[in-house]
């Protein structure tokens, strides 16, 4: 219980951080004026079916300069000014620290598609006849998993540097690589290769989502991965402990 007390004031720390800082309302801005320049764009056309498909089916790509700019001060803040030295002496244990963080970030996302829940309004009251509810709620579960696993790979790459900016860049280009390694990439590799890069493919997992299918495979895909992440963020504090 000890534990959790303490990975939740990390969590809570963080999350609190995040609006007082201007990153954090840029990031904010940023999110919900990209969701609003595609929803008018792809959505909300006259005629065409009611559903939020196009931004669902593109998630991957418009979280890959988000997360990496919510995660990039999780712990390079710290390093930076100094004071992990004084989280690192204190109860908390690494995996305490790196979940605390986490999560913390993982309830801005939240707040972020918080954000975008107008736009589904504006569909449900202009659209006839009514979008069905199913894709909707598995687009929503989709952006979420796939915005935790990416800031897994922010916090990982946060814990390497300083930098706000390098742990920023490091961690866009590691997940645009991924991206484009297991969509265009994997269209020009052998069959072997290409058939290990389907499996690491996240666009794929999502367009499940974007159908309105929930399969837990796909859900425990996600959860795996940002797991490891996280997990392989707290073995790097570890590692810091004792330099």
């Amino acid at each position: 219980m000890k534990g959790l007390r303490v990975t939740w004031a990390i969590a809570w720390r963080e999350f609190v951080a995040l609006f007082r800082v201007p990153v954090g309302w840029l990031v904010l801005a940023l999110y919900a004026g990209l969701w609003g320049g595609m929803f008018v764009q792809f959505v909300l056309v006259p005629g065409a079916p009611a559903t939020m498909r196009p931004l669902f089916a593109t998630a991957a790509w418009l979280m890959l300069p988000i997360a990496p700019a919510i995660s990039m001060r999780l712990v390079s803040d710290e390093l930076r000014t100094g004071s992990y030295e004084l989280l690192a002496t204190s109860p908390a244990g690494d995996l305490s620290l790196a979940l605390g963080k986490f999560v913390g970030a993982g309830l801005f996302l939240l707040a972020l598609l918080g954000s975008t829940l107008p736009l589904v309004g504006v569909l449900l009251a202009f659209s006839d006849p009514m979008p069905d509810p199913g894709p909707l709620i598995a687009g929503y579960l989709s952006v979420t998993l796939l915005g935790l696993l990416f800031l897994s790979v922010g916090l990982l790459a946060s814990t390497l540097t300083a930098s706000q900016t390098l742990s920023f860049l490091g961690a866009m280009l590691a997940l645009f690589v991924w991206l484009l390694a297991t969509t265009a990439g994997r269209a020009r590799a052998p069959d072997e290769i290409a058939d290990v890069l389907a499996t690491l493919a996240i666009t794929d997992r999502l367009e499940g989502f974007a159908k309105g299918v929930i399969d837990t495979g796909d859900v425990g895909y996600f959860v795996v991965l940002t797991g490891w992440f996280v997990l392989a963020a707290s073995m790097c504090l570890s590692v810091r402990r004792w330099l």
